[in-house]
């Protein structure tokens, strides 16, 4: 019952509405107030009414739809697919019913009318100025509706926006709200996401691939480091078994850059794979090559300091 009661309520208002002139007129019987205002405008409650109870009925529609897709499962992509585009069709259509509803009603109004014609009819100036300071709202509004057709992102994407990591929260016609991994809201217009470069960690599926560096000395022993590498892996559920590689990617004066790429089913879960497996390659080479440790070699000629 509680989650029709919107829905009920909304067409028990409809019927008072259609039937407030005789409830209207026994009550101003008895108690001599005049209803003749509210009754002149019955025409614009029942468009307000009728307009509530469409927007009531689309958003139950809605609920009921995504309910059967749910997007706390792992392989999500469809489900998060789905409730992106619906919820912004949705959040259109009740715009488009809103603003259409306003304007009825206001046109409704004999002065107001008038008013709207003398402007039409003198558009001129006034019209370019109103069309240059609409602009971008109207195309934040186009910004969200082509979002919702080409889907560069969806519903908990994990995406790299502005150097910050997080998940795509919301999506609405004129901004979207991203979920950072420390719980803050960045809240970025709609057109921001068709004009400037983005990362989208979840485009076509969730699994990702974590990077780790470590640096040592030459002396390291790169079997040993692999051995240990899958060994901890083949430990962990962290791992979804498909990425396990150690390269030496770079080498410098003092030290070598070992690059470790290991893969995981989400984002998240990628994050704590690679914190996982940093710390405990670095408590192994500690432990077992202390020798091999980032150092500073200075050489000191004994015979040049004795001739000195």
């Amino acid at each position: 019952m509680k989650r029709y009661y919107k829905l009920i309520l909304s067409i028990l208002l409809l019927l008072i509405i259609v039937s407030i002139e005789p409830i209207l007129g026994w009550i101003s019987k008895f108690s001599g107030i005049d209803f003749s205002f509210l009754i002149a405008q019955k025409s614009n409650l029942i468009l307000a009414s009728i307009s509530w109870l469409i927007i009531v009925l689309i958003r139950w529609i809605k609920s009921n739809i995504l309910k059967r897709y749910d997007i706390s499962k792992e392989d999500n992509l469809e489900s998060r697919k789905l409730h992106t585009q619906i919820n912004i069709i949705e959040k259109v259509v009740v715009f488009i019913i809103i603003l259409t509803t306003i304007g009825l009603i206001l046109l409704s109004f004999e002065n107001i009318r008038k008013i709207g014609i003398g402007i039409f009819a003198s558009a001129g100036l006034a019209g370019i100025i109103i069309g240059l300071s609409a602009q971008k709202v109207v195309g934040a509004l186009l910004a969200g509706i082509q979002i919702a057709v080409t889907q560069p992102f969806r519903i908990d994407d994990a995406v790299l926006v502005e150097n910050e990591w997080g998940w795509i929260e919301e999506i609405n016609l004129t901004y979207v709200v991203v979920r950072l991994w420390d719980k803050r809201r960045l809240i970025l217009p709609s057109t921001y996401f068709l004009e400037k470069p983005f990362q989208n960690w979840t485009r076509t599926n969730a699994d990702i691939i974590g990077s780790i560096f470590l640096y040592t000395d030459y002396r390291i022993s790169f079997e040993d480091l692999r051995n240990e590498l899958t060994r901890l892996l083949n430990n962990t559920e962290l791992w979804d078994k498909k990425v396990n590689v150690l390269q030496v990617t770079d080498s410098k004066e003092s030290t070598i850059e070992i690059r470790i790429l290991v893969s995981a089913k989400n984002s998240p879960t990628a994050w704590d794979l690679r914190v996982y497996i940093r710390e405990k390659m670095i408590e192994f080479i500690q432990n077992n090559f202390p020798e091999s440790l980032p150092k500073t070699r200075i050489i000191i000629d004994h015979n040049e300091s004795t001739k000195a």
